[in-house]
């Protein structure tokens, strides 16, 4: 091979590299952009929260009420298929003297349905309005049972705020409730 023969075959071979690289290049690019498209809310959603706060605001004095203590404990789950339960609970609950989740003193299932929320059924997410809605197919407070309540959803990284979108009657007065869930480390 002559050395015009030899350069023109380097040449092609370079060309060929660069064009392997800028193809690896373009692939990562479109790869980085893939990652990059927002994700629907309802995707978003799907997984579980661990409850980091839970906030009634009296609607006309402001003060505040932690139902559950300053450092509540509890679950909320989504899933693909339009489901979701959610789980609220106060540290340091006191267990049944009986031992027996059917007789429990009135004293220990005031105590027990005074420091625990939790309701089950379907959501449904409002992707404009950015809001999602619980409906209650079962409910501990058995007056939810059959509602269809509001949420406005406020998301910040792992973070995940559910605010009422009107005021509820808890204990004794009209409350906004905000709570605060973080996204739970996956169970793998």
């Amino acid at each position: 091979m002559n050395n015009f023969d030899r350069r023109e075959v380097l040449g092609q071979a370079g060309l060929a590299t660069v064009g392997v690289v800028l193809g690896f290049e373009l692939a990562a690019s479109n790869a980085a952009n893939a990652r990059v498209t927002p994700r629907s809310l309802r995707e978003t959603l799907v997984g579980a929260w661990e409850l980091v706060s839970c906030i009634e605001t009296d609607v006309q004095t402001g003060a505040e009420f932690l139902p559950m203590g300053e450092h509540p404990e509890g679950l909320i789950l989504y899933s693909p298929d339009g489901f979701m339960s959610a789980q609220l609970s106060a540290i340091g609950r006191k267990p049944f003297a009986s031992g027996d989740m059917y007789q429990g003193s009135a004293q220990d299932y005031t105590a027990a349905g005074m420091t625990y929320l939790a309701y089950s059924g379907r959501f449904f997410v409002d992707e404009a309005r950015r809001i999602i809605e619980h409906e209650m197919f079962v409910s501990l407070f058995p007056n939810w049972r059959g509602q269809r309540q509001v949420r406005i959803v406020k998301l910040d990284g792992d973070e995940l705020r559910l605010t009422t979108d009107q005021p509820h009657v808890f204990n004794g007065s009209l409350k906004m409730a905000t709570i605060t869930w973080r996204r739970a480390k996956p169970n793998l």
